[in-house]
């Protein structure tokens, strides 16, 4: 009788190992790629799977956009300027059987080939086109990076310049640059600015010229108004010279 109760338990074991080692959970967000004796068998969907043990083999692959920084990159521009760039890319699994069969290690591969592709798309640009064309060179280096990992089944969805640090020359350089440009603003306006005055000036004079009458009354114009500003001064130290003669008490 305890040898059937010890077989029992036994096979019941048996039955939750093998059970365990069956049953496979796929999630929502993942693909199951399944080999058998080494070869793919297929694509398994989310969900509840099961799969022969010590036979199958299922390689659960995320389907999730996927956020990589790439580190900071000595680069020299087209124009030998040496900078420091960093940037961001995002990518996504598009075949799951190609991403587990075509490369050993897909996410340390696009991280590699991120930073040469980031490298060499830099360096073919000048420095004031890498600082104001930024949109056009993450396009550049997101479609370089699209031909190389097609055949990984993965899809580069988007990549960010994130930082560009500049020499500190280059730094001081710009800074008096830009000093310089606004000076040069501020001296184009002020020429304006006097070249309009000049101008409405000589129109005055042109019409005071060409109406006499009108010259006459400008000039009784100014004399009134030199008149008023007396007569008020006037009226000022009046006020003031009673308050200011008053003698103190003792």
């Amino acid at each position: 009788m305890s040898i059937l109760i010890i077989v029992a338990v036994v096979v019941v074991l048996l039955i939750l190992l093998v059970g365990g080692l069956a049953v496979r959970i796929v999630k929502q967000y993942e693909l199951g790629v399944l080999f058998r004796l080494g070869q793919v068998l297929g694509v398994r969907e989310p969900g509840l799977r099961m799969i022969v043990p010590f036979v199958d083999v299922l390689h659960r692959v995320s389907l999730r956009i996927i956020t990589m920084p790439i580190q900071s990159q000595g680069i020299i521009t087209r124009d030998n300027v040496s900078v420091d760039v960093s940037a961001v890319t995002y990518f996504r699994v598009v075949d799951a059987v190609k991403s587990v069969v075509a490369i050993e290690n897909v996410y340390a591969a696009i991280d590699q080939i991120a930073q040469t592709t980031l490298r060499k798309v830099v360096g073919q640009h000048t420095l004031d086109e890498t600082l104001s064309e930024t949109d056009r060179i993450n396009l550049d280096i997101r479609e370089t990076l699209d031909v190389s990992t097609v055949d990984w089944g993965v899809e580069v969805t988007l990549v960010e310049l994130k930082d560009i640090q500049l020499p500190d020359s280059m730094k001081r350089a710009m800074a008096r640059q830009a000093e310089a440009e606004r000076e040069k603003r501020a001296k184009i306006i002020n020429a304006e600015g006097e070249s309009l005055a000049a101008a409405a000036l000589g129109d005055a004079s042109d019409i005071m010229m060409a109406h006499p009458l009108a010259l006459q009354l400008r000039n009784l114009q100014s004399l009134v108004e030199i008149g008023v500003d007396k007569n008020t001064e006037n009226c000022r130290k009046r006020a003031r010279s009673p308050s200011e003669s008053r003698p103190i008490d003792e």
